[in-house]
């Protein structure tokens, strides 16, 4: 995500922090600069000018102090901007960069909590809806489903689909034609025997709709009208940019929303829309989703709280060790690594068996670019130049998986007809198995030094 952008203002910010002093001409050269990638990332033009505005009006004072780096003060200004930009409130920057900013989904003291989902259809409203009813699973918030997309054919089949992967219950809110009950009527129906099911939170999945259809419209402001949602949150696809900011205040004029939902988040390489929307609607983004897995496999597609202050430090290069931990805490099986732990430090170490199940704790906390990219330093430009490639973390699965349990706990015997077996059976060359070997011998030297 925000890859081009951040390796833009990446480039711009180092010639900045260069150089040892700092004219108020090489400031608005550099705003100038930021302005441009900025706007080509199809941030809105109003965001864009009041950003470059408050950043040259303070950058000017900066460059004034002669105690403190100019250059790093300008980066830490550009730093501020953009996440103010995406939402962050005064208090969240002065606060300790370890505690959370994003802004929390707010909860009834009372009876079932209900989130409407509304947005466009084709937008992943539906795939949304599951992985925001595991996640508040995961939080023992005790989710349910509900379908009220009568218009679509098999949407009630697709979210009760959905409902099975990740253990939610689903309450269908079909409606019957000839009892002549509307969607806001059959929704509440549905809400009542998710109640039953003491269900404390339900999230309403609704039909897609555009933002000037009036019809449909109407109904979902009936919808709201009958179900009182503590939250109604937009999922918006991120990689329609400017269009995202224009849907977004359409809904947020038409139902009043208190959050937004970004899609696709890791299919957009400019970023536009999480930029732009909350300067231009001040409705906050909430959730950020990468992927269309549910977290089965991955934590990484579960849906990620935006915090707007460590989301600026990720477009600038600084990471977010903070995202990276709580990854690492969603996905590594404790006990596995104990185990892990023990048998390094052991007289014999690690043998190949402990090796696929380290490897398997790595591939579940996601690709491993987007791992490496949450680590400060790791730049978009550096990030490029990295050779991560998942497939290859496969190919070395399927090399250790083709072993016998006696060749994974002694590589020792393995000579060349086994090598060539394990090459077969794999799908890869010898060359692969043999290259695989010396760096996991390289591996047991290195741990038993440590």
């Amino acid at each position: 995500m925000f890859t081009a952008l951040a390796s833009q203002l990446a480039a711009v910010l180092k010639r900045v922090t260069g150089r040892g002093v700092l004219s108020e001409q090489d400031v608005t050269e550099a705003l100038r600069e930021i302005r441009r990638h900025l706007l080509e990332a199809d941030v809105s033009f109003e965001v864009t000018q009041g950003f470059v505005e408050r950043v040259r009006e303070r950058a000017v004072a900066a460059v004034a102090l002669k105690t403190v780096s100019p250059g790093q003060q300008v980066v830490k200004l550009v730093h501020d901007e953009i996440a103010r930009m995406l939402g962050a409130s005064e208090d969240a920057l002065r606060r300790e960069g370890g505690a959370p900013h994003a802004a929390p989904l707010q909860f009834a003291s009372v009876g079932p909590t209900v989130i409407l989902l509304v947005g466009l259809q084709g937008s992943g409203k539906t795939t949304t809806a599951a992985k925001l009813a595991r996640r508040l699973k995961i939080e023992q918030k005790a989710p349910g489903l509900v379908a009220a997309d009568p218009y679509r054919p098999a949407a009630a089949e697709q979210l009760r689909q959905l409902g099975e992967q990740v253990g939610v219950p689903v309450f269908p809110g079909t409606r019957d034609e000839g009892s002549g009950k509307g969607v806001p009527d059959v929704v509440r129906d549905a809400l009542r025997e998710a109640e039953k099911a003491r269900c404390r939170t339900v999230i309403v999945d609704t039909a897609g709709r555009l933002q000037i259809d009036a019809e449909m419209m109407d109904e979902l402001k009936a919808l709201r009208a009958a179900v009182s949602p503590r939250e109604v949150l937009l999922v918006a696809d991120a990689m329609t940019g400017q269009d995202a900011v224009r849907i977004a205040r359409g809904f947020h004029e038409g139902v009043g929303l208190t959050g937004v939902i970004l899609t696709k988040l890791d299919g957009d390489a400019r970023g536009g829309a999480a930029l732009s929307i909350y300067g231009t609607t001040g409705v906050p983004i909430k959730f950020i989703g990468t992927g269309e897995n549910l977290g089965a496999q991955h934590a990484a597609p579960l849906l990620e709280p935006f915090d707007p202050v460590r989301m600026a430090g990720r477009i600038l290069g600084q990471g977010d060790v903070v995202a990276l931990v709580e990854q690492a805490a969603a996905t590594v099986d404790a006990a596995a690594a104990q185990r892990l732990e023990q048998k390094a430090r052991s007289k014999h170490g690690m043998d190949l068996a402990d090796f696929l199940v380290a490897l398997k704790q790595m591939q579940a906390m996601g690709p491993l670019k987007q791992v490496l990219g949450l680590l400060p330093g790791v730049n978009a430009k550096a990030l490029a130049a990295v050779p991560a490639d998942d497939k290859r973390l496969k190919h070395v699965e399927a090399i250790v998986l083709s072993m016998t349990p006696a060749e994974r706990a002694d590589p020792s015997i393995l000579n060349g007809s086994r090598r060539l077996r394990i090459a077969k059976g794999a799908g890869r060359s010898v060359q692969d198995v043999n290259r695989l070997l010396e760096q996991f011998q390289q591996m047991r030297k290195l741990l038993k030094r440590i």
